[in-house]
């Protein structure tokens, strides 16, 4: 009885974290169309955190509960999610070309900082030898304070890059929008009550179910977790292959990638720091091996094509499997 409540808890939050988000962005985006401010800037920034404001918020309050398995198995099993699953049912719907700045700045981008984040956290036992066991809790590793302040300076640097970037190339207007400012203050408000609710109640929940169940909070941080908190990415990218607007889903991915390994990481490593254990390396070896992966298919014929979604969604389902049998 005690874990069908948990069960239908984390339902709840899951909810509550889609729900928070779309409506966060939505008066996040009109209050800036208020005061003119281009809407690529506006998707660039805004859009693109509000996605992934559910990771944002069960990371960093496992964080503060000390809960560091699923703060960081959160962010890596959703980037995971997004360049497998998210691109691979996007790709089988509808085949997603690759916009040239997304493969020559952005998705680069991704895959640098996921190596930098493996060489600053895991670099000295990597390079020791040896640190492969049976063993899976075996802590090899951890992301300091020092790391995450790096990570979000990283972040800074990136996002003032693309505002500087978009004001530079582009002439385009902010667009007038006929919400008053009060109630894009109420939808704001709003947002972030349900985003940070909904985020204590999945991370609550989850425990109780990794717990009832005999499970490591690393796999249903992977798992679970990581799929409702990538719904946002996964709606709105299936959304836009169903239009033929399937530009628009690899650079919502490999965004959304990119703040979840620079800034999310980042503040929770610096609210606490996060130990890194033998089966949070394997994923994060996985991660930058799907990245690279997920890179060549793109480089192929500047899409991804049906045949490689199919592989890349079998690729997740494998991955999947592999970490529920470890």
């Amino acid at each position: 009885m005690v874990i069908v409540l948990q069960i239908i808890l984390l339902i709840a939050g899951f909810f509550c974290l889609v729900k928070g988000a779309d409506t966060f962005v939505s008066g996040s985006s009109a209050l800036a169309r208020h005061f003119k401010i281009p809407s690529l800037i506006i998707g660039l920034t805004i859009v693109a955190l509000g996605t992934s404001a559910p990771e944002l918020a069960v990371s960093t309050v496992a964080a503060i509960q000390g809960s560091n398995e699923i703060a960081l198995s959160n962010v890596v099993g959703s980037n995971m999610f997004n360049f497998l699953a998210v691109l691979g049912v996007c790709a089988i719907i509808h085949p997603v070309p690759v916009d040239k700045l997304v493969l020559k700045r952005d998705f680069p981008f991704s895959i640098i900082t996921s190596a930098l984040l493996l060489f600053m956290t895991c670099g000295a036992a990597l390079f020791k030898g040896n640190v492969f066991g049976s063993n899976v809790s075996q802590e090899i590793g951890i992301v300091s304070r020092l790391t995450g302040l790096i990570l979000v300076i990283l972040f800074c640097i990136y996002i003032g890059s693309l505002i500087y970037f978009s004001m530079k190339h582009t002439s385009e207007e902010g667009a007038d929008t006929n919400e008053p400012i009060w109630k894009c203050f109420i939808f704001i408000i709003i947002g972030l009550a349900l985003i940070i609710g909904g985020g204590q109640a999945v991370v609550y929940s989850a425990k109780g179910i990794a717990k009832a169940a005999g499970m490591s909070e690393t796999l249903i941080g992977l798992t679970i977790v990581a799929v409702g908190t990538s719904l946002p990415e996964l709606v709105t990218s299936i959304a836009a292959a169903r239009k033929g607007e399937t530009e628009m889903a690899i650079g919502n991915v490999v965004g959304s990638n990119i703040i979840n390994l620079l800034f999310i990481l980042g503040i929770s490593a610096l609210i606490n720091p996060i130990s890194i254990n033998l089966a949070s390396l394997y994923d994060m070896l996985i991660l930058l091996a799907i990245s690279i992966v997920a890179y060549i298919f793109c480089l192929t014929s500047k899409k991804i094509s049906r045949p490689e979604g199919i592989v890349m969604l079998s690729l997740y389902i494998g991955d999947i499997i592999f970490a529920i049998v470890r």
